[in-house]
């Protein structure tokens, strides 16, 4: 059986505490960066261009992501209202809710077209997934986003965790479904597969739903075996319900958007993928 004890806690200064899960955000955040850096330079955009887009989206997913967080344990921070200004626990969808929004109102004070970042956001489209991947690393390590109890006593179907704050205390001790790990696997997937398309998928702009599409499914699938004190529509996980929507949607814009340039002359098609291609700020 794989037991999971290391503290999550690295140090303490004062009521400051540096959590791994913390660390491995920020790994996470500087792979994406590093990688979207050298797409970008691939695709002849300019980078000073995409530092800014990052930093508003930094900004905007984080606020994003806590939000939600908070709104999906709420019955927990209202228990402990002390840790809702912590660090600890961040909702993917509500940061790319966050992140979509920041970058919307960059572009608007930057006053260019919004739908014009096709190109940057193929460059996310490959790093976000390894970066994803990090950040599952985390959540292992915290205990956070754990699974439902499982019926078996050995790692890959189950883990242990020992006392932690993350963990209600009667999942201490006990064989639960080592969901974060899945997680974590199915995101370093879609990255050597998001990976290997990268320059092979046209138009520009449709790696990024290919991308939505692949986690959509994940996400939706393993959320099965995830732990959740509450259900929504049809005994669904709110994480699920929003997954069925980005699935929808990203297949649809993907569907559209490949039917749209196929059906144009060759000539034409080639004349605006290579348009696309030198298109930078």
């Amino acid at each position: 059986m794989l037991t999971i004890s290391i503290d999550p806690v690295i140090f303490s200064l004062g009521p400051l505490s540096i959590r791994w899960y913390g660390v491995m955000v920020s790994l996470a955040v500087i792979a994406l960066v590093i990688i979207t850096l050298h797409e970008a330079k691939r695709m002849i955009i300019s980078q000073d261009f995409v530092l800014g887009l990052f930093l508003c989206g930094i900004v905007g997913g984080f606020i994003g992501g806590r939000a939600v967080h908070l709104i999906d344990h709420w019955s927990y921070y209202v228990a402990h209202p002390a840790d809702i200004f912590g660090f600890a626990g961040l909702a993917l969808y509500g940061a790319i809710i966050g992140a979509v929004l920041a970058v919307w109102i960059f572009m608007k004070i930057q006053r260019k077209p919004f739908l014009s970042l096709d190109g940057v956001a193929e460059a996310v489209a490959v790093g976000a997934p390894l970066a994803q991947a990090l950040g599952r690393l985390g959540c292992t390590l915290n205990g956070c986003c754990f699974g439902k109890l499982s019926p078996y006593n050995s790692f890959p179907g189950a883990v242990i965790y020992t006392t932690r704050d993350t963990i209600p205390p009667q999942y201490w001790g006990v064989p639960l479904y080592p969901t974060q790990i899945y997680f974590m696997i199915w995101n370093f997937i879609v990255f050597l597969i998001i990976w290997f398309l990268r320059g092979r998928i046209k138009p520009r702009g449709c790696l990024f739903f290919v991308y939505l599409c692949l986690y959509a499914i994940g996400d939706f699938s393993l959320r099965f075996l995830r732990y959740s004190d509450t259900s929504y529509l049809w005994g669904l996980q709110q994480g699920q319900i929003i997954s069925l929507i980005v699935l929808v949607v990203a297949l649809s814009l993907l569907i559209i958007r490949m039917y749209r340039f196929r059906r144009k002359p060759i000539a034409q098609g080639e004349l605006i993928d290579q348009m696309e291609q030198n298109r930078g700020y």
